[in-house]
């Protein structure tokens, strides 16, 4: 390894398994000194593994690596407070963050209940809120800091049955866009990456057909180590002019994501009308409306 972490302190959220896990032990072999936090609940959040973070710590602590676990939740002030007091107390100093804790409760929308939705938005994007929040100051005392947070294609592109999980996902695009302009006068970066990688979160995908089973083959060749190189880089000062962007990682590719830009436009000096826009916009913008595809319609190709 580089050592390109050396000296830095790292919070990982749901680091107790799967990419999490992956990532914290790429940034203590990176040199980081890091906070393993993962409250242990399964793929839809009931209580599993509470062990799960003193596991990773001792593997990290088995390598040669500094560690230290916490199981507070991400989903309330407390806890998340928690998270970054852990980080202070161990080691005094807190340098990158890594929003990752996340669940599923997949259903098809209309049968989607009230808590469905609020579970997975109050992991993955108030959690993501809450612990950025946390650590927003120190980052500002210090006068620097990285975020990254994990989004998904799911939330960028789209998929079935994922209404609240795309919400959640692409609201932490927003959020991390906003921690950028806020927090760039104080030398703090906020970053997102969308994911491939076989793990728990991708683990529910439906194998139904032929295509979802040979879809599935392909993302297990995804392992979650191959994620962790982006997000020691993103947490380095070697991306200290990268901030308030989106990447994907898919194996051994890395891509830059596009973000919502004006795409055509159409101007009538007296105004519109219900009808006149009935009769030219269909025609106008038919040829450039963004088709209802999934992710997996989108990067459709083999990994390399």
């Amino acid at each position: 390894m580089s050592g390109i972490l050396e000296g830095k302190v790292a919070v990982v959220t749901g680091a107790g398994q799967g990419l999490g896990r992956a990532i914290a032990e790429g940034l203590a072999a990176e040199g980081a000194s890091v906070v393993v936090n993962d409250v242990g609940v399964s793929l839809s959040g009931e209580s599993e593994n509470p062990s799960a973070a003193e596991e990773v710590v001792a593997a990290i602590g088995a390598a040669g690596g500094s560690a230290v676990a916490s199981d507070a939740s991400v989903a309330e002030p407390e806890g998340a407070e928690a998270i970054v007091g852990a980080a202070m107390e161990r080691f005094g100093r807190i340098d990158l963050v890594v929003n990752n804790a996340g669940i599923l409760r997949d259903t098809i929308f209309h049968k989607m209940s009230v808590a469905d939705w609020d579970a997975v938005i109050n992991v993955h994007l108030r959690g993501s809120f809450l612990v950025s929040k946390a650590a927003a100051v120190h980052f500002r005392a210090q006068g620097g800091g990285s975020f990254v947070h994990m989004t998904s294609t799911s939330g960028l592109i789209g998929n079935f049955g994922q209404a609240n999980y795309m919400a959640a996902k692409l609201g932490i695009v927003g959020l991390s866009r906003g921690i950028a302009l806020d927090m760039q006068r104080f030398g703090v970066r906020s970053n997102c990456i969308a994911p491939f990688a076989w793990s728990r979160m991708v683990s529910s995908i439906p194998t139904e057909t032929e295509a979802d089973k040979v879809r599935v083959e392909k993302l297990k060749r995804m392992t979650p180590q191959k994620v962790a190189p982006m997000v020691a880089f993103l947490g380095s000062e070697a991306a200290s002019g990268v901030s308030g962007q989106i990447f994907a990682v898919r194996n051994n590719e890395v891509w830059l994501m596009s973000q919502s830009r004006p795409v055509r436009a159409l101007h009538r000096g007296e105004g519109w009308t219900a009808a006149s826009l009935a009769e030219q916009l269909p025609t106008a913008f038919g040829p450039t409306l963004t088709p209802l595809e999934r992710s997996a319609d989108v990067f459709s190709w083999d990994p390399v």
